[in-house]
């Protein structure tokens, strides 16, 4: 796991919308808007700086009862988000 985003938190200032489908995600100081679906805005708002990309995968796990080998997935969408500029 990236230690970077071993504990990932919220990047300031995003403004988060409702849309059909998901959620859309403005970045007003860059002018940016991203789509995020169901699963990654649920990542995105566990990315407190609290929580571990582990503890973060455990989470999902529990909630949406999915198999075990989830931890990959979720390091996806955080290598994702992270390179968005939506968590640091």
């Amino acid at each position: 796991m990236d230690a970077a985003i071993d504990n990932p938190k919220r990047s300031d200032g995003l403004d988060i919308s409702p849309a059909e489908g998901g959620y859309i995600i403005h970045q007003p100081e860059q002018d940016r808007v991203h789509f995020l679906n169901a699963t990654a805005i649920v990542i995105l708002e566990l990315c407190n700086g609290d929580n571990s990309s582990q503890q973060i995968a455990d989470l999902l796990r529990q909630a949406y009862e999915l198999p075990n080998d989830q931890l990959g997935m979720v390091a996806e969408t955080l290598g994702q988000l992270k390179a968005a500029g939506l968590v640091v």
